[in-house]
């Protein structure tokens, strides 16, 4: 009886683990240097749509909602590293006339099916 009920056990753990997906999430964490200052700002880009004339807040965010502030690119790094994303790619441009550092991340996360199934809808949207 007690082997029976550890191979039950065993059945309902590999259903579990066979419903849910590993997925890579990538962001796009762009550093421009602050007006007058020799602090930075952090703009994030998680690849949801813009619309041309919405002013929505891309910095990081605290656990409470309110946007982190850096003072150098190296500290906003450390803080993403954190949360679990990891640098996949630097890179350095200029966008009218002034430095900008892009770095690419990413993370891991373990979504349910149903969720990476309305990923999957979203992304053929397109």
């Amino acid at each position: 009886m007690r082997k029976f009920f550890i191979f039950i056990l065993i059945l309902i753990t590999i259903n579990t683990q066979a419903q849910n997906a590993v997925i890579e999430q990538y962001c796009s964490l762009n550093v421009m240097p602050r007006l007058l200052s020799n602090k930075v700002n952090i703009d994030v880009d998680y690849g949801n749509p813009r619309k041309l004339f919405a002013f929505k807040d891309n910095r990081v965010k605290d656990e409470d909602g309110k946007a982190k502030k850096f003072n150098t690119a190296v500290e906003a790094l450390n803080y993403m590293s954190a949360q679990g994303w990891k640098l996949v790619n630097a890179m350095a441009m200029t966008e009218g006339g002034n430095a900008v550092y892009r770095y690419i991340m990413k993370r891991e996360i373990t979504v349910t099916a149903e969720e990476k199934k309305k990923i999957e809808e979203e992304s053929s949207k397109d």
